[in-house]
């Protein structure tokens, strides 16, 4: 069956490529609902005119740096790396950090079990769906993501953190999703706990994922020792300018939340009012986890939403879910309406 061939080709969201190839469409004409990037961008491309492309870029990325520390406040002792993206940044750290125990609450994403398989670290996963307060290994590295994701669960994290403290852990929180809510980051920890490190994407919340930026945040010897192996020169003129616009943009901040929300809630209805599924995960980010009734195949849900153009995310690859969980990106109203529009030509 033809959902069973689209099982083995997507494992990960925002291939529209590959997706608009094999619908004989342009990758504009696809409705991507696997990718979770903010619909609306917070300066236009206009911006990028004046940038000189002669001179090398500076390698320091001083103005840069400056725009990230006025939008996200550093504590006293910390400072930050940047990097081509989140995702370089969780590869770079790993590599770095060399952990013999890995603790992964999952589900989360599988950029972090491949890169401690490449390391040959021992992987502890723990189902934070059904407990979070297990006891881990004392010294060990943990990973937690918030929001999480596939599900956008936004957690308070004290009682978790003065668990890893007394362990001795070394913590990573990703904060990727956490600017489409008003929670606080744990960034202000790291004055008093020197192997914190947090993790940032820009690229996500300023609609900008062809701009790829994202940022570690740890106390300064952490980022002297991490920045010893890393290359000058990982971002371009034309990054660093456009990032630089878009984090002045301090407007977009609130108006983005608020419209997250709203369009959060529109999804969620369009949803629920399909009849398809019979748990909708609340969730805080820029995204929502739904689960297909009846054991129903988000990959057969995929092909019956294909002659609508749309590309959804089947989350089977998440430790812990399997092909009934479907992840759908916030998008903006239009784009919801014709989803829902799909959804009533579907034989259920």
């Amino acid at each position: 069956m033809l959902w069973q061939i689209l099982k083995l080709s997507m494992n990960h969201g925002g291939n529209i490529y590959r997706f608009a190839r094999r619908l004989g469409c342009l990758p504009e004409q696809v409705l991507d609902f696997s990718a979770n990037i903010n619909p609306e961008q917070a300066v236009d491309l206009s911006c990028l005119q004046g940038v000189q492309l002669t001179p090398y870029a500076d390698p320091d990325y001083s103005q840069l740096k400056q725009a990230i520390n006025q939008r996200y406040p550093v504590p006293a002792g910390a400072d930050i790396e940047l990097f081509n993206g989140a995702s370089a940044a969780i590869f770079a750290l790993l590599r770095g950090l060399q952990p013999k125990d890995l603790v992964l609450y999952t589900p989360l994403y599988g950029e972090y079990a491949h890169i401690a398989g490449e390391l040959g670290c021992k992987v502890h996963n723990i189902d934070r769906f059904s407990s979070l307060m297990v006891d881990i290994p004392e010294r060990s590295t943990v990973i937690f993501v918030n929001p999480s994701t596939p599900d956008g669960r936004l957690y308070e994290l004290r009682d978790l953190l003065e668990k890893w403290w007394a362990a001795d852990c070394t913590i990573i929180i990703d904060e990727s999703f956490l600017d489409f809510s008003q929670a606080d980051s744990v960034a202000e920890h790291i004055a008093h706990y020197d192997k914190l490190y947090v993790i940032k994407s820009l690229s996500k919340f300023y609609g900008c994922a062809g701009i790829r930026i994202g940022f570690i945040l740890a106390a300064t010897a952490a980022i002297k020792e991490l920045r010893r192996f890393e290359p000058a020169w990982k971002l371009s003129s034309l990054d660093m300018a456009y990032m630089q616009q878009a984090l002045a943009n301090t407007a977009f901040i609130e108006r983005t939340r608020r419209q997250t929300a709203h369009l959060r809630d529109l999804l969620h209805h369009a949803l629920q009012n399909s009849a398809l599924f019979d748990k909708i995960y609340p969730g805080r980010a820029n995204f929502l986890l739904a689960r297909l009734a009846d054991g129903g195949s988000g990959y057969r849900l995929q092909q019956q939403l294909e002659p609508s153009r749309i590309l959804i995310r089947v989350c089977d690859n998440f430790e812990g879910l399997d092909e009934s969980h479907v992840r759908f990106a916030v998008k903006d109203e239009l784009a919801i309406a014709r989803l829902a529009h799909s959804f009533k030509n579907i034989n259920k």
